[in-house]
């Protein structure tokens, strides 16, 4: 059990987490006294509306922050804090939900166009307009079809933010920005464009290991020249396997590497000859083998690609992937989800839009990483299965626990798990039999706890609770707690 703490910390811990609590009891949480608990009251919990409207005009910054990176509050809400004054709410706001659990809500339009056209005009900001854009980049806050309008939208800014994508853009998207009457964004297609000349890579290439080096080799065009210097010197092979637009006949040649992990490279590849798949279909290695026989012919790079996100981890390390950003046609995975090999079967689990009738075939897969990444992929995966996928993939919880189809219900037969975290769940089950009350005082904190706050506690027990330490903070939390009481608690607590 963890030291005891004042009671006064915990019953304000306690409240703050308090689903019950009103927006009154909630605002007097924000004196500067209740610091401690602002990371609780602000960005881990849903909120009123009319709470939320105060805290995004709060004087103190830190309470704004936590707001713009909560995930209950609506990006309608959220996204006003695009104009605050302080660059590190805005950075907040940009850098998304924390911790960043399986998807998030895309933010509008019109907060995107804000922070992809900012500009540096206060010299005493804290962080620039650049780095909050780095920072929104990789939030998953936008969306695919946003970022697909960008070559097209009459904002100059945003149609050089397009050329970022140079290689995910159609060739008739990169003509138009090459010949964009807008000369900023004619030198920034210009300058993208390189990914995809040869000669501009060999003169970008760099230092050997380098991580500038193994980017451009790895993803961007390759010069003959620079594959030959390679394969002579036995450097930067993979690299060469992995990349569509190494030349054939460097390829030929790298199918022949003494290095079986260049092979399986050469064996993915969607460029492949019937004759060369055929070769490293009968590698002397097992893994070169396997991925050669995986997919046949015809295949797209957008395929490798999907199968490159799940092979060699293992699903309940994977969990939740998310939409890449190009992706197989549908009837790719649906293909997939009819596979006699379980690997092309968990690909298919991992795509989102997979239709029902294939979702139903995979949730009674025999594949226990098929089950689980349907699980944390798909919108239509039964909750039993998402149940299952929280006892058999510990890594996953915290995210399973923000789907709606996890069960919150019907889970006596888990109150004496094994697993302290499997038993916190079952402990905060409002439709138990009876209350929880063994396990007010399990060895674990997050048990207690749980137990502490579930509402079908006897009021006089739960007043009991408020006083002993390793309980507190969940009896301060449980929504049967009357308004009066919780306002008598930061009473007591010292607070204004």
């Amino acid at each position: 059990m963890r030291p005891a703490h004042p009671l006064p910390e915990l019953w304000l811990r306690g409240v703050a987490a308090n689903p019950a609590a009103p927006t009154d009891v909630l605002l007097r949480l924000l004196d500067p006294a209740a610091r401690d608990v602002w990371p609780v009251l602000c960005e881990q919990r849903a909120l009123p509306a009319d709470f939320v409207e105060a805290a995004l005009v709060h004087h103190d910054r830190a309470v704004r922050r936590a707001v713009a990176r909560n995930r209950h509050v609506p990006v309608a809400q959220r996204g006003r804090l695009v104009h605050d004054p302080d660059s590190l709410v805005r950075c907040a706001l940009a850098a998304g939900p924390r911790p960043q659990l399986g998807d998030v809500e895309p933010l509008p339009d019109d907060v995107l166009v804000t922070f992809l056209t900012a500009l540096n005009d206060d010299p005493n900001r804290l962080v620039t307009a650049q780095e909050i854009r780095d920072d929104l980049q990789f939030s998953g806050q936008i969306p695919q079809a946003f970022l697909r309008r960008l070559p097209e939208h009459q904002a100059p800014e945003l149609r050089i933010h397009a050329t970022r994508y140079w290689l995910w853009l159609t060739p008739e998207q990169r003509e138009a920005l090459l010949t964009d009457p807008d000369p900023e964004v004619r030198q920034a297609a210009h300058g993208n464009s390189r990914v995809l000349d040869p000669d501009a890579m060999a003169a970008d290439l760099g230092e050997p290991n380098s991580h500038h080096r193994s980017l451009l080799l790895t993803s961007y065009a390759v010069a003959p020249a620079v594959a030959e210097r390679c394969l002579a010197e036995g450097r930067d092979l993979w690299a060469l396997a992995h990349n569509p637009y190494t030349p054939a006949q460097a390829v030929s040649r790298l199918a022949h590497s003494p290095d079986p992990k260049v092979r399986e490279r050469v064996a993915a590849r969607a460029d492949l000859s019937s004759e060369l798949l055929a070769e490293l279909a009968g590698d002397p290695d097992s893994t070169v083998r396997s991925r050669a026989h995986l997919q046949g012919l015809p295949r797209t790079w957008p395929q490798r690609n999907a199968i490159d996100r799940i092979i060699g981890r293992s699903a309940e390390r994977l969990g939740y992937l998310g939409e890449a950003i190009v992706e197989p046609d549908t009837s790719w995975f649906e293909a997939c989800a009819r596979s006699g090999h379980p690997l092309l079967r968990r690909v298919a689990a991992t795509f989102h839009r997979l239709p029902e009738d294939h979702v139903a075939r995979l949730s009674e897969d025999e594949d226990e990483g098929v089950r689980i990444l349907l699980a944390c992929n798909h919108p239509l995966a039964p909750p039993h299965l998402v149940l299952n996928a929280f006892l058999a993939a510990p890594p996953q919880r915290a995210y399973l626990r923000t789907l709606p189809r996890l069960p919150r219900t019907g889970l006596a037969h888990l109150l004496g798990h094994a697993d302290p975290e499997v038993r916190a769940l079952a402990a905060a089950d409002q439709t138990l039999p009876e209350p929880p009350l063994a396990l007010l005082a399990d060895g674990d904190e997050r048990v207690r706890r749980e137990a502490a706050a579930n509402p079908l506690l006897p009021h006089d027990l739960l007043e009991d609770l408020l006083d002993r330490a390793e309980t507190a903070e969940g009896a301060a939390a449980n929504p049967a707690q009357p308004a009066p009481r919780l306002h008598e608690l930061l009473d007591r607590s010292g607070l204004p």
